[in-house]
């Protein structure tokens, strides 16, 4: 049980060393899971618009945000991650690595 524990230990510190990274990737991820689910709905908002317009909004709008969420989901999914302690860190990442790959195998 003790080696167990250590390995869990061992583990989240290094998580935690390189949760801007790992929060990074998550975002970017559900950017990807979800992101055409967005475009389709942005489309649909703006399929009324002439489609000279319709193109470059359509553009500058995923443009800006993806960066948006990427640059201020980030620090928010950052913080959260950082709450939990060394033994509860690593099976925490690896169950939302699971839910992940189970949300990407369903699309």
């Amino acid at each position: 049980m003790d080696l167990v524990l250590d390995l869990l230990a061992t583990v989240s510190r290094w998580s935690r060393s390189n949760l801007s990274e790992i929060s990074l990737a998550l975002v970017g991820c559900l950017l990807v899971l979800f992101g055409a689910d967005l475009k389709g709905w942005v489309e649909q908002r703006l399929g009324s618009i002439a489609g000279a317009l319709r193109v470059p909004l359509m553009a500058l709008l995923c443009m800006v945000g993806s960066g948006v969420a990427l640059i201020y989901a980030t620090p928010w999914i950052i913080k959260g991650l950082s709450q939990f302690n060394n033994y509860s860190l690593a099976p925490v990442l690896l169950v939302v690595l699971v839910l992940i790959g189970v949300v990407a195998d369903r699309r």
